[in-house]
């Protein structure tokens, strides 16, 4: 009888520290196609605190989970300024948050995201998810981890989510461009074939 309550104690025990210790890191608890994402106030690498509200003239964001550490990351970070590049002005914005603890990897703090936005000529706001809030309502696991929004009535509905091309090795072997086809179709009011790709990369350090 003592054996048997002292095992469920520990159960217990490890139930409720699980609970208030692990934050929800699942694509399945985040946002569907169709969803509607809610809005954030996340630090800019300039101080300033950004939200999607704030770009009143955009028909929808490219939102890129990506961070300074992971080399997958890293790979992508000329092809993502190339999509802010490309699309900003047609209105599709790159918006990039970093959701590593930095406690976890100092070497995505905000000191380094500035160090790096220099080095790199970064032309989109790189916010910091400092609370970790943000990246589980998106259902966010990967860096990077793309979400493309289309602004509607309703609100920025989700329409792609995943990779952002089929080749994170090497961008001129690259054959399918899925963030770049997602958002032509939607700038000329077509359905996005391929609106879910699995994302490549590391997982979000929480």
């Amino acid at each position: 009888m003592k054996k048997i309550l002292k095992l469920t104690l520990v159960l217990v025990v490890i139930i409720t520290v699980s609970a208030f210790t692990t934050k929800t890191n699942s694509a399945d608890s985040g946002y569907k196609i169709g969803d509607v994402a809610t809005d954030f106030e996340l630090e800019n690498i300039d101080g300033n605190v950004v939200s999607l509200s704030d770009f009143e003239d955009a028909k929808g964001f490219i939102v890129v989970f990506t961070c300074n550490t992971c080399p997958y990351a890293v790979a992508y970070e000329d092809r993502v300024q190339g999509l802010n590049k490309k699309y900003a002005d047609l209105g599709y914005p790159v918006i990039a948050i970093m959701p590593n603890n930095t406690t976890v990897k100092p070497g995505d703090n905000m000191e380094a995201m500035k160090a790096r936005a220099k080095e790199k000529g970064f032309t989109f706001p790189y916010l910091m998810d400092a609370g970790q809030d943000i990246y589980p309502q998106y259902g966010a696991t990967k860096t990077p981890h793309v979400y493309v929004l289309q602004k509607e009535q309703k609100g920025n509905v989700v329409k792609y989510i995943g990779a952002i091309d089929d080749n994170y090795q090497d961008a001129n072997a690259v054959k399918t461009k899925y963030v770049e086809d997602a958002v032509d179709a939607l700038l000329n009011n077509k359905e996005v074939k391929i609106n879910e790709t699995k994302a490549i990369g590391c997982s979000i350090k929480v």
